[in-house]
């Protein structure tokens, strides 16, 4: 069983600015965010769109996300 749960991308959009990363420009549903020591982070989902296990993952991945930041 994965550690991270099914959520919407509103709410992971959410946690991430929470940890520090900063919406620096929007594109439709497009928003690219940025945070000191990491690389650019384009997220792509919109914000009723429910992101699974494994897509939580990749994000976690690229941004230093963990499941108790949601």
């Amino acid at each position: 069983m994965s550690a991270w749960p099914a959520t919407k991308a509103r709410r992971v959009l959410a946690a991430l600015k929470r940890v520090g990363w900063q919406v620096v420009r929007t594109s439709g549903s497009h928003r690219t965010l940025r945070r000191e020591g990491y690389a650019q982070y384009r997220f792509a989902y919109h914000d009723k769109e429910e992101l699974g296990p494994v897509i939580l993952a990749e994000i976690a991945k690229h941004t230093g996300l963990r499941p108790d930041d949601l």
